[in-house]
Order: C-alpha cells, then sequence, then structure tokens
C-alpha cells in the first residue's frame, strides 16, 4: 500500500470499510448483479430483498452501492427516480416501525450499580481479583456509558492515555475520531463528579485495581483476571450489558450498546435539559437524530425516582463537550 493510499484509508472508518465491501460482495456474489451497476439494476436488486429486509439495511446498501461507484468513477446509479420511488413504494407495501434499544431507567440502573459494589466488596474480602476486576470494570462501563452518552464503539476505543481523571473533581475523554467527528479533528468529553452513581469515582476504582497506564480503558478478562492488551470488541458490549444486567436481577435481554446513550437522553429530557443543550452534550449534528433517542413522557413515568438524585446529579449548563479546533 502506498503512502497516499494509507491517508485515503485512514479517513473512512474502519467499520464503514467492511460495511462497504460486504454490500458490494452480496450485490455480486448473492444477487448476481455486476457493476458497474444501472439504476434499473438496483431497483430489480430491491424488489428481491424488499420483503426480506428492513428499511434502514436497504438504504445502508445503497448507500454502500453509491459509495463505490463514486469511488470508481461511475455514475451513482442510486439516485434515479425509479430508485426513489422504488423505496417509497417499499414503505407503503411493507411499514414496519423502526426498531430501537430499550432505554436504561435510572432504577435499574442504580440496582445494577449496586450489586457490582456489592459484588465487588465480596470478591475483595475473599482475595478473588479476577472477580473483583470483573465488577469495577463493569460498573465504571455501565456508569461511563450512562452519564457521557457514549456509543458502544466510542466505550471501546477509549485510552488511558487520553483520559484525564480527577476523584470529586470530573473527567475528560478524548478520542481522536467518532462516527460524528467527519474531519477527524478529534472530540473532547467532558462529564463532572457526581454524589451518586459517579462515574469518575468508578473509573479511577477501576484503573486503580486493574493497574491500567496506558491503552484501552475497557478490556476482556479471562476467568483468572488476566487483562487482555486490546480494548473490548464493540459487538461484544450488547451480550456483556445484558449479562451485567440480568445478574442485578434487572431483565436486560433487550438492551443493545445504545440502551446507555438512550436511558441518558431521556432522563436529561425528563429532568428538564432543552434539546439544544441535549444535542451539544451527546454531540449530535441535527434535531432529528436528538429527537430518535427520546422517548414521550408517559414511557418514563417510572423516572419519578430520579428526583432523589437532583442535587446529585448534573444539570444541563453543568455539562460540556467541545470539539477541538
Amino acid at each position: 500500500m502506498s503512502k497516499a493510499d494509507r491517508y485515503l484509508q485512514a479517513g473512512t472508518r474502519d467499520n464503514t470499510r467492511r460495511s462497504y465491501r460486504a454490500t458490494v460482495e452480496h450485490f455480486e456474489e448473492t444477487w448476481g448483479g455486476f457493476p458497474p451497476a444501472t439504476g434499473d439494476a438496483i431497483v430489480r436488486y430491491l424488489a428481491e430483498y424488499a420483503d426480506q429486509h428492513a428499511i434502514s439495511t436497504l438504504k445502508q446498501r445503497l448507500g454502500a452501492l453509491a459509495q463505490w461507484h463514486l469511488t470508481q468513477g461511475f455514475p451513482d446509479p442510486t439516485k434515479t427516480p425509479a430508485v426513489r420511488q422504488m423505496i417509497k413504494g417499499i414503505r407503503a407495501l411493507h411499514p414496519a416501525p423502526e426498531k430501537q434499544a430499550a432505554p436504561l431507567l435510572l432504577q435499574d440502573l442504580e440496582q445494577a450499580v449496586r450489586w457490582l459494589e456489592r459484588d465487588a466488596e465480596q470478591a475483595d474480602a475473599r482475595q478473588d481479583l479476577a472477580a473483583l476486576l470483573r465488577s469495577r470494570r463493569d460498573r465504571a462501563l455501565v456508569l461511563i456509558g450512562f452519564w457521557r452518552g457514549l456509543r458502544g464503539d466510542e466505550l471501546s476505543r477509549l485510552q488511558v492515555e487520553h483520559t484525564q481523571a480527577q476523584a470529586g473533581v470530573g473527567i475528560t475523554f478524548y478520542l481522536p475520531h467518532s462516527k460524528g467527528d467527519r474531519q477527524h479533528r478529534g472530540t473532547t468529553f467532558c462529564t463532572p463528579a457526581l454524589k451518586k452513581l459517579c462515574p469518575v469515582q468508578a473509573y479511577v476504582d477501576w484503573i486503580t485495581v486493574a493497574g491500567i497506564a496506558h491503552g484501552p480503558v475497557f478490556r476482556k478478562l479471562d476467568g483468572w483476571g488476566h487483562l487482555a492488551e486490546d480494548g473490548l470488541n464493540s459487538n461484544s458490549l450488547i451480550p456483556l450489558l445484558r449479562r451485567i444486567f440480568n445478574r442485578a436481577g434487572v431483565s436486560g435481554d433487550l438492551y443493545t450498546s445504545h440502551t446507555l446513550r438512550r436511558g441518558f437522553a431521556n432522563w436529561a429530557a425528563a429532568n428538564g435539559w432543552d434539546i439544544k443543550a441535549l444535542m451539544i452534550y451527546i454531540g449530535w449534528k441535527d434535531m432529528k437524530s436528538a429527537i430518535r433517542y427520546i422517548d414521550t413522557a408517559d414511557s418514563f413515568r417510572a423516572l419519578a425516582t430520579a428526583q432523589r438524585f437532583t442535587s446529585a446529579t448534573p444539570r444541563a449548563q453543568e455539562l460540556t463537550v467541545a470539539e477541538n479546533p
């Protein structure tokens, strides 16, 4: 690979490249298409899978096929009037509600953290290092993921050397790139220390017991308490989160890596954050992205218990997110 090719490749996220490659392979090998494709071929491709896949999946495939044609110097066949009409027709004949992760309620977060803290105390008492490490890691994972509203891939890519934490004060994370950072300028995420369910103290406790000085914050653990060098794979977060909440007595079978992010967004909306403050804190660029994460007030009546945390949790004006220039 040439030096120029390395820079060009770095401009596209790994997940995006894999998705594009899988789509082109599906179009060619599974369906039998021949790129460069025509608009008519794209219509027939969509028709073949219209009743098998969600509209979001079909649109992702269109995006990948469009990108392949553009990068290869061919006209984009997915922008023809017939393709647009096809998408409208699929929506009309196969209406389906958008699937979203179940949001994490604050009382469920509290129950899980309480269980993890108790588990850590018991592990420490019997000198079970593996169990202690797992409890400390899991507590830091769910608290940081919730209060900072991070995506699963962002949690998996946090690095110790890019994190500054001061117990009782706050914590700052720097990510060199993220999904919303199209220019790869890097993004800094901050959150203050809390009186309860504190992500800062959870991070300090985890880093201290794990003895991590550099590399990924969140890593795999084997049965003997040995830490992996690599960070957790973002795809492993779903079974990990479900295992954490199920063991804590919270039904976590519907939870995904977006559960923490949606949970925070709904908590913030229920506690008086306006949409602009929430967008700035999470890092959303458009209103539609934010609205998709917020349920109606009726869905969050259970958050009445959040009033007990009002003096212990951050208000919108106290939380900031800033992009590095």
